[in-house]
């Protein structure tokens, strides 16, 4: 049974089955009657609860302070080290998670990790893969421009929002474009139990659980393949930098498992922010009449914009990933020791409390930056550097590409399931312009 529109705190379920198409519904009546919501049984060890949390001076709070609010993956971290094997009872183990342990299990060695074996790639000096995106989002939009002069509609996902970050994450990690429909069926296993698991936990059934490992299978063989031959013969790509690098926290190099690892962490996270962010966008363009032509006429404009695209749209809506090292009180309510937190970014995001006219896209809004779209403090995603680089180089070309964007028949704006706002399809007429 699909969720349906809320009216009162009663009916709120952020985690039911529908209840995609009205979160922002729901987070206005969380702000106004329940900022701090209990979820009673549903913390991470039996007989503890969680609690969401929606404004944004709590969830920044908590993403601050890594020793008060530890993430929960720490736990099964510090399991794994004081066991010294890796649980078997848990079926959902994957790579990334066997490569923490080794690589990343503490505060310390995660910024090392990321200081040296991530950011290179896809931190600050990301602009080194400038011309790559470039030119990989030219060849999209030239793909569009042929369908818009033939008066077709275009699939904005299928024909841009999707292919790009997968196009793009299969360059910097050094792998064939033509493996991309592997990569993606991989990227899709990933995220099952973001899109199909239930509750604000995300669990799979153990059939779903079976059936993710199943798909995932041959992605360690692959790259595990990858690995050996760019041990061999590098090249300019993260995997060959990843054979090679000395990993200074530790004084040794990477082994294969844990290149593994990495590997599945960047395509877990290089794949789905980037593509909902930018069909969110095309939507709010379309309801923004004037907008887009604002923004190909001041193109200075267009930082802003995607800083408060993904301010009003969070591609990851919320994520249970915190517990409560102590007793601690959010907004009144106390929250005991052992507690799951469930922080929900996007309610945050829209917080009246924190930005003046929050749902408005403000392309003068001050301290654009300062939204929860990519978390922030130690544990802010790694790879949003790279993501709004991709963002800025796609609209900017589709502003040179194309004078008209609006919705096209077709359209039934329906989501997936689970904690993303991943619409299935968009529609768009595109106009493209005099010289394109």
């Amino acid at each position: 049974m699909q969720a349906e529109k809320p009216r009162t705190l009663a009916e709120v379920d952020l985690f039911a089955p529908g209840a995609q198409e009205h979160w922002y519904q729901a987070y206005a009546i969380l702000h106004e009657q329940s900022p701090v919501q209990r979820l009673p049984g549903e913390g991470l060890t039996p007989g503890t609860d969680a609690f969401v949390l929606t404004k944004y001076e709590d969830v920044r709070r908590v993403v601050m302070d890594w020793d008060r609010f530890p993430p929960t993956l720490s736990l099964l971290v510090a399991h794994i080290q004081q066991s010294g094997q890796m649980p078997t009872h848990i079926p959902d183990i994957d790579a990334m998670v066997a490569s923490i342990v080794s690589l990343r299990p503490d505060p310390e060695l995660w910024r090392a990790h990321r200081k040296e074996l991530t950011d290179p790639w896809v931190g600050p000096g990301c602009t080194r893969h400038a011309e790559m995106i470039t030119a990989h989002v030219d060849d999209l939009i030239a793909g569009m421009l042929d369908k818009a002069r033939g008066g077709e509609p275009v699939d904005f996902v299928a024909d841009f929002a999707r292919p790009l970050p997968q196009r793009v994450m299969a360059s910097v990690l050094g792998f064939p474009l033509e493996d991309i429909p592997r990569l993606e069926q991989w990227g899709n296993a990933q995220v099952m139990s973001y899109v199909h698991g239930r509750t604000h936990r995300n669990i799979l059934t153990p059939e779903q659980t079976k059936e993710k490992f199943r798909l995932l299978a041959g992605m360690k063989d692959y790259v595990a393949e990858k690995t050996r031959e760019k041990r061999a013969r590098p090249q300019d790509d993260m995997v060959s930098f990843l054979t090679q690098v000395e990993y200074q926290a530790l004084g040794r190099k990477l082994t294969d498992d844990e290149i593994n690892g990495v590997v599945y962490a960047m395509v877990i996270g290089g794949l789905e922010t980037t593509q909902y962010a930018l069909a969110e966008q095309a939507q709010l363009l379309c309801q923004r009449p004037g907008m887009f032509a604002t923004l190909r006429g001041n193109r200075g404009a267009i930082r802003t914009f995607i800083e408060e695209g993904v301010r009003l749209r969070s591609p990851t809506q919320g994520l249970s990933t915190r517990i409560c090292a102590h007793d601690e009180v959010f907004q009144g309510v106390p929250v005991p020791a052992g507690s799951m937190l469930h922080l929900r970014w996007a309610a945050a995001n829209i917080d009246a409390d924190e930005f003046e006219d929050p749902l408005e896209l403000k392309l003068d809004r001050k301290a654009a930056t300062r939204h929860l779209a990519f978390s922030q403090g130690p544990r802010s995603c790694p790879g949003s550097n790279i993501s709004r680089l991709e963002q800025m180089i796609a609209w900017e070309k589709v502003c040179d590409a194309f004078s008209g964007l609006a919705y096209a028949a077709g359209n039934d704006f329906r989501h997936q399931g689970g904690i993303m706002l991943g619409i299935y399809r968009l529609m768009l007429t595109l106009t493209p312009t005099e010289t394109s």
